[in-house]
Formats: C-alpha cells, structure tokens, sequence
C-alpha cells in the first residue's frame, strides 16, 4: 500500500493518500506529525519538518538521524505498548514514517487525571510500561529523553501506549552535552554530568522516577522499590524489574500505602 520511495514532499503525498484529519506542528524537535485516514483505516505518520526550519533545537540531520533511530528500534522490538511501524517512505524532506494510529490522551496535558485513577489501574499502566522497557532493555536499548509525554492514555479502554522513543540509544554510552534532553523530574543524575555513563542503571532510575510522579501514594512494598532505585540504585533494569514484580505480588490493591 505505501510504496519506498515519493519524489513529492511528504504533505503533498499525504494528501494524495487520504484524509489528513489532524497535524500536529508544535514538536520542540522540528518534527511534524500527521493522523491520515486512508482506506478506512487510521495512521499516525511522523516526518522530520521542514528541511529549512532553524528554529528548533534540532537541525534536518539530527531529525532525520532521530527517525532512523526510531526504525531501527520499531524493526528490534514488537510490543502491544508501542505501535506497529507499517511503512518507511523515503521521500525528499527525509524519511516517513508510517505507524499504527492510537486513540488516547497525552499524559502531559492528562497527568492530574491519570494520576487521579485508582491506584490498581495506575499500576496496571506502570507494569505494561515495565514490561515494555524490560524488551527494549534485554534489545539493548537504553532510555533517553523519557518524560509524562511519551505516553498515551486511552482513559476509556484503560490502554497505556508508548510514543516518541526516538533518543533511545542502542548500547551504553557517554554523556557528552552535560546537562541532556529531557524533563529534570525524570532524569537521573548521570544525565545532567558530563562523562557520566549512560546505560542500564539510568532506564531503572528514570522508570522509578516515572512511578513516584504518576503513583501518588503508593503501597509500601513499591515505594520501598522505587526509593532504592532512586537512591541506592539498582544495578540493572532487569534487577529493578525483577524487584518490583517480587513486591507487586505480595501487594494487593488494598494494601497500606507508605507511611507518612
């Protein structure tokens, strides 16, 4: 259905194949994205913008060698968390790429009311994005740029999905900014010191991170989980993981939160 390759730019392509019903412009990256209809089916399309926009805090190359990134990660894992990449249309203004539509609100906007969910539901999201990360981590993938708005909440079908993994990195590696991409409520402290390895100890602090700002009061069994991996830390995702799957069986919905 989508072919390899287009020599017009990606707008003018995307009209031709169907509805665009929405456009999303706003992207800090430079990014621009596209919900298209097409055949009666509904497609989440993302391209790297306009080859001559200077404005974002990324140039074309950088959007574009994002993109690719965000393939190679799409082609490595399959998960119901994250939506299927169909189609990479090259075109001139770089890559396209085409990925399963998914309904549901972005938890920036959200975040007071997912975070006003019964705490069973919330845990139900945290262990999805959990099991997601323990499959991208055993790819070797190592979190980067993970914040509220990487993820997608379908309030009415409970459904977490997971978006815009683009700055993941394959493999541990240096922090060569200093201060990286990200929002400070998540980052862990290797994030904001040049040098600093980033590797899988940071995927365990920035998903322990994700919980204490999502769980409002968790049950003591998990807040003792994700006060050690934001303190003494964890030395692997899978140990982090392994932990809080060890305290979530023995922690009903009922249980008492933390003390306070």
């Amino acid at each position: 259905m989508f072919p390899d390759e287009i020599d017009v730019q990606p707008p003018a392509y995307l009209e031709q194949l169907g509805t665009v019903f929405t456009r999303f412009g706003t992207q800090d990256s430079g990014n621009i994205s596209y919900g298209v209809q097409t055949a009666g089916t509904r497609y989440f399309v993302k391209t790297a913008g306009d080859p001559t926009d200077t404005q974002s805090y990324l140039d074309f190359d950088g959007r574009v060698a994002l993109l690719r990134n965000a393939v190679e990660l799409a082609h490595s894992v399959a998960h119901p968390a994250l939506p299927t990449l169909h189609a990479v249309v090259e075109s001139p203004a770089g890559p396209v790429l085409v990925y399963d539509w998914r309904d549901g609100d972005l938890l920036g906007p959200a975040l007071e009311r997912f975070k006003a969910l019964p705490t069973e539901e919330i845990l139900t999201a945290l262990n999805t994005l959990y099991d997601l990360h323990a499959d991208l981590d055993a790819a070797g993938w190592v979190e980067g740029d993970f914040y509220h708005s990487s993820m997608l909440y379908d309030f009415p079908a409970k459904r977490l999905t997971v978006i815009d993994l683009d700055s993941y990195h394959r493999g541990p590696f240096v922090n060569t900014m200093g201060r990286m991409f990200g929002s400070s409520r998540y980052m862990a402290p290797e994030e904001h010191a040049l040098g600093a390895p980033i590797d899988t100890r940071t995927t365990a602090y920035v998903m322990a991170r994700t919980a204490q700002l999502l769980l409002t009061d968790p049950p003591a069994p998990l807040h003792a989980v994700l006060t050690e991996a934001t303190t003494t830390r964890y030395p692997t995702y899978k140990s982090f993981h392994t932990a809080w799957l060890t305290a979530s069986s023995t922690t009903p919905a009922n249980l008492p939160s933390r003390p306070t």
